[in-house]
């Protein structure tokens, strides 16, 4: 996935791509206030050297009114969702307000800035993880409930929004979203005649190169495996490709969304599986053995695996025994 990666990074990189963003997918007042004019890439090397994981992000400074704003735009391109997203957002903004005040970009009342955290996701299968870490934190006693950390990130998921509506949008997030749900090639011919005539100005030249690099680079050999593509320059060029042999690409377009079809319903019905066991787990045990039952249910992709371990959940004397047990099965998923 990282070419795709590379490429949604190269597009959201242009600040028409993020303020298409905040104007049709950040269904809040207060963007109406921002200043798009104003809006300023910002740096991300100081979280590469600190966090090494695979991860893509960027992070853009805009005006509201005589304040900051910062948009903390995280790519999530895994196969699987992620249950601890919002431990992760929890610690990139912290490295971000750590080098704001390293670079002392703060108010002259030394207040920091706020940062909209937002997770671009285009799986298929829906996304289920909380989106405050609050959520992710057992309930402490009394008072103790006063300190416990609470950050709510925005969830953008590509695959929830309907075609009709995205197509009734002039924004260029809207046209890639419709690009990333498409089954057959006659949506692709629209939202290409659209993008051709939006990106007509020599300011939006750059743009418009990025959006034919991802198409030839990700989008269209992910959709026509194995197709010999011609030599594609212009946005004109794919949309004249579409059109000359039109009845072997619906084909394939056609078995792509067959076997995105297919794959959706096995993900659907291992997590179905998935929440079945932890229900159990929860009514068997605790919170806390539920709690830490999660991320090593993740791991399992085998329906049979899921029968056994309903078995051994039965025979499992506590807590420590049934983990043991789980992480046993997890593990051998990861080798096979």
């Amino acid at each position: 996935m990282a070419d795709h990666d590379g490429g949604y990074k190269r597009l959201f990189s242009h600040p028409e791509m993020m303020a298409d963003l905040l104007r049709g997918f950040v269904r809040e007042d207060w963007v109406a206030d921002l200043d798009f004019t104003s809006l300023t890439k910002y740096p991300t090397t100081f979280i590469n050297e600190q966090l090494r994981e695979r991860r893509d992000d960027v992070i853009w400074r805009l005006r509201r009114g005589s304040e900051d704003i910062y948009i903390y735009l995280l790519l999530e391109f895994q196969s699987g969702v992620n249950p601890y997203m919002a431990v992760r957002m929890l610690n990139y903004l912290g490295l971000l307000y750590q080098d704001l005040i390293h670079s002392r970009e703060i108010a002259a009342d030394g207040r920091l800035p706020p940062v909209l955290p937002i997770v671009l996701y285009n799986g298929r299968r829906r996304w289920n993880a909380a989106q405050d870490i609050a959520d992710l934190i057992a309930h402490p006693p009394g008072q103790l409930e006063n300190y416990r950390p609470r950050l709510r990130y925005l969830l953008i998921d590509e695959s929830a929004y309907d075609d009709a509506n995205l197509a009734a949008l002039h924004n260029l997030v809207a046209a890639l979203f419709r690009l990333e749900n498409s089954r057959d090639p006659q949506p692709v011919r629209e939202v290409l005649t659209a993008l051709a005539d939006w990106l007509q100005a020599p300011e939006q030249l750059e743009l418009r190169h990025s959006f034919v690099l991802w198409l030839k680079q990700v989008f269209l050999r992910t959709r026509l495996p194995g197709v010999a593509l011609p030599e594609l320059n212009e946005l004109e060029e794919i949309h004249a490709m579409l059109n000359e042999d039109i009845i072997p690409w619906t084909e394939l377009w056609r078995q792509d969304g067959l076997r995105a079809g297919l794959q959706q319903g096995l993900q659907q019905s291992l997590e179905a599986e998935r929440r079945l066991l932890l229900r159990l787990i929860r009514r068997r045990f605790d919170g806390t053995t539920a709690e830490q039952s999660i991320p090593l249910l993740e791991r399992i992709k085998q329906s049979a695996d899921f029968e056994d371990l309903g078995e051994a959940l039965l025979d499992c004397a506590n807590g420590d025994a049934w983990l043991t047990q789980l992480r046993v099965v997890a593990e051998s998923c990861n080798e096979s």
